[in-house]
């Protein structure tokens, strides 16, 4: 499941990952969001948490993350990547080539300082 963090800065869109990751979350939850940030900005500037509730991503949940770095180059700002999970981390870090946009990962005794980062790419209104 992906449940929307709350109380983020104007522009800065997170989710917190849990349990098993489906392919219905990207659907019902994270391109909707998307959707919502893009009407009201130009960029995505994202946080991403997976922390001790995240257990896996199912095969449908992997090909819609990949569907996701297909939205256009342009429109994807900032993304911060937080977990302690070490394999995770260090996939996101050798293959944050391949994300449209800056990408950081942070442990996530550092989730505040990952969300100024994403924030400080959002232009002032």
């Amino acid at each position: 499941m992906i449940e929307p963090l709350e109380d983020l800065p104007a522009g800065v869109v997170g989710f917190r990952a849990i349990g098993t990751i489906e392919a219905s979350d990207y659907r019902e939850v994270l391109e909707p969001a998307f959707e919502a940030v893009l009407a009201e900005h130009e960029k995505v500037n994202l946080v991403v948490v997976m922390g001790e509730q995240f257990d896996h991503y199912s095969l449908g949940a992997m090909l819609e993350d990949a569907r996701l770095i297909a939205f256009p180059r342009e429109v994807w700002g900032r993304a911060a990547f937080v977990t302690n999970h070490d394999v995770l981390g260090g996939i996101a870090t050798a293959l944050r080539g391949l994300v449209p946009g800056e990408f950081r990962v942070f442990p996530l005794e550092k989730q505040d300082e990952a969300i100024a980062w994403v924030a400080e790419a959002v232009p002032a209104p």
